[in-house]
């Protein structure tokens, strides 16, 4: 199963980012193979509008099954919810603390979205 997390750093080790649609990247986990892989969210850092719906739709594209985030947008979520992607939101400062919450069930799955 794939998981994604915001972040600006290059790894594991990297900050988590608390936006979701303006996150720099993305950090896919396959937790089948505890491998990962880096993408590129730079196309939606900058844009005026639809950041959030837009990087919802990369995710998708992506097969992640659950997105781990600081917070997520209206827009964003209800993309997500449609594509059948859990969201979490944690206050984890590195992509492998929000790894290990994750891991340990330590996660509550948003029922909405929050943020403006």
């Amino acid at each position: 199963m794939k998981i994604v997390f915001t972040t600006s750093g290059n790894d594991l080790n990297g900050t988590l980012d608390t936006r979701f649609g303006r996150a720099h990247r993305f950090l896919v986990y396959n937790l089948d193979n505890d491998a990962f892989e880096m993408v590129d969210n730079r196309q939606n850092v900058n844009a005026a509008q639809g950041a959030g719906a837009q990087s919802a739709e990369v995710v998708a594209r992506l097969g992640a099954k659950a997105i781990v985030t600081g917070h997520c947008g209206p827009r964003a979520f209800r993309v997500l919810q449609t594509a059948g992607i859990r969201v979490f939101n944690t206050t984890a400062l590195t992509v492998a603390e929000a790894l290990e919450q994750y891991r340990a069930g330590k996660l509550t799955e948003a029922k909405s979205a929050d943020a403006g």
